[in-house]
């Protein structure tokens, strides 16, 4: 039977099979907030009904400024099995970059945190098409403002009833959107509709990517304005896994323990920098996070001495992943093959530290600069293109995508990376980050994994300086932890006999802190205009 594949199918089926599940939020105005799937699809059901009265119309952008948490969850049902597009964004980008997406996306309503009214009122006379503001709390917690109109959406919800009349939806219809952070020109939309939506959340259940059922909890520390959670919104229905989330409290390893500890949370989710303050905290108190046994890490490289520390002393496995938003976002998952579990410590984090292999739905490979394919013996280095069943065909408002797609459809993701035989992708640069001395390529992200390994480092960035008999040097950046005294001749010598010498850094710079962009990535071109003038 060919029936549509929707969200809203998804809905339903957690709501008939998993209604008491409980999904654990941090909020700002009400704490821990403790509701289930039930509760939040009936509550979902009367957001249909308070974007009916506020005038959306099918295939509208509805905003979302806000952190993760139930009401959040609420929207991403209401709106997009409505029929309109739920466009989540990211705070933390510019103010000139909040303004551009929301007007390129025709923004009709904003929901938004009340932490947030600050970031809105400075942006409200910059957008030329939202008409209505609705603050993510109740009554008696709404702030003021002297410039909007604020509504309240616990008062909108009450006055619904909780039943609605769900539309019938073909599955090509958009759902949500999302911008990538625009780190060079504008920001690009991203438009997922249901069917690929659908599709990567089974994409993600899959016993080989993340493995989720209704004995999971599951702790995605990865925004709800970032790539959907990396899917889990829309996966752990699918799997009936109670959803435990952390609100603004992602980077507070205090916060995160205590969710870990008291949830049950068996699987946890997020960017480097977030399993870096908590495995600091839990060095610090001595506590242990004795129910999860598993972590999934992305966003950007995950040293091997976190995977290390995290199964070493705690007995948690880490998985890694890469994705991009415009690949909804799964695109690969490193889970050990059968065999390689007899390898030589050293010989199988080697292979952990790639970013594995990709899911059924999901094709890759590597091209050379006239796109003729490269072979997969995990040494050659190429362009890596991707195509495939949750993969953007095009970015949102844009008709011709002959830069970003050939004419066979892969997708040009912008990494510079190598596949083994076996299918592991080991992606070694971003295209516009690789370092090129001499004429060959120096793999960034490995000197960084390795320069995080010495216990001088809390943090490291490679960049490329201008050489004039290379072409380019990789030049170390580095924060050191708290009360320690970097030895530089130590941490460069310890690159000795792990690489090529003409690999390793010639140089060294000691910093506070190391910039990152909107979505929590090094900041390499921050970072590059910063030491340029240095080495001229």
């Amino acid at each position: 039977m060919s029936t549509p594949l929707t969200i809203t199918e998804i809905m339903r089926f957690s709501d008939r099979l998993y209604r008491e599940t409980e999904i654990i939020s941090i909020t700002a105005d009400e704490g821990v907030h403790r509701s289930t799937y039930g509760a939040v699809f009936k509550r979902a059901n009367q957001v249909a009904h308070v974007l009916d009265h506020l005038g959306v119309e099918p295939g509208n952008r509805v905003a979302t400024l806000a952190w993760n948490d139930h009401r959040h969850l609420e929207l991403y049902y209401g709106v997009s099995c409505s029929g309109a597009v739920l466009h989540t964004i990211n705070p933390r980008l510019f103010p000139e970059q909040l303004a551009y997406i929301m007007n390129h996306a025709n923004d009709q309503i904003v929901f938004f945190d009340p932490m947030f009214l600050p970031l809105v009122e400075g942006l409200a006379d910059k957008l030329s098409s939202v008409n209505s503001y609705v603050v993510l709390t109740s009554k008696g917690k709404m702030p003021e403002s002297s410039s909007l109109t604020l509504l309240c959406y616990e008062d909108l919800i009450a006055q619904n009833t909780s039943s609605y009349p769900w539309p019938v939806l073909e599955e090509t219809t958009a759902s949500a959107l999302c911008y990538t952070s625009g780190t060079t020109g504008n920001p690009k939309g991203v438009l997922f509709d249901h069917r690929s939506t659908v599709l990567h959340a089974y994409g993600c259940c899959m016993a080989n990517v993340l493995g989720l059922s209704h004995n999971d909890v599951v702790m995605p520390v990865v925004p709800m304005f970032h790539a959907n959670a990396w899917g889990t919104p829309y996966s752990c229905p699918v799997a009936g896994s109670k959803i435990v989330l952390p609100g603004p409290k992602m980077a507070d390893g205090e916060t995160l323990h205590a969710l870990i500890e008291n949830e049950g949370v068996t699987i946890a989710l997020g960017v480097p920098t977030v399993w870096q303050a908590l495995l600091a905290y839990l060095k610090e108190t001595g506590k242990t996070i004795d129910t999860l046994n598993r972590t999934l890490v992305g966003g950007s490289a995950c040293p091997i001495s976190i995977m290390e520390e995290f199964e070493k002393q705690h007995g948690v496995y880490t998985y890694h992943g890469w994705g991009m938003t415009e690949m909804s976002p799964l695109g690969t998952v490193n889970r050990l093959i059968p065999g390689m579990e007899k390898l030589e410590e050293s010989d199988r984090n080697e292979v952990r530290a790639k970013q594995g292999r990709t899911p059924f739905g999901v094709d890759m490979k590597i091209v050379d600069a006239d796109g003729k394919d490269l072979p997969h013996d995990g040494v050659t280095f190429g362009d890596l293109k991707v195509r495939g069943w949750w993969v953007a065909d095009s970015y949102f408002g844009e008709d011709d995508n002959r830069e970003t797609h050939d004419e066979a459809g892969w997708f040009s993701t912008g990494d510079v990376a190598t596949i083994d035989q076996q299918g592991f992708l080991n992606i070694t640069d971003r295209t516009k980050d690789v370092i090129k001395s001499g004429g060959e390529w120096i793999s960034s992200i490995e000197l960084e994994n390795l320069a995080v390994a010495h216990p001088h480092v809390a943090e490291a960035a490679v960049i490329g300086i201008n050489d004039k008999k290379w072409g380019e040097r990789p030049h170390l950046v580095v924060v050191s932890p708290e009360g320690v005294t970097p030895d530089e001749d130590s941490i460069l010598g310890s690159f000795k006999g792990k690489v090529a010498d003409w690999w390793i850094p010639d140089s060294m710079s000691l910093v506070d802190s190391i910039p990152h962009t909107a979505t929590g990535k090094i900041s390499k071109a921050t970072l590059r205009k910063q030491f340029t003038s240095t080495f001229e």
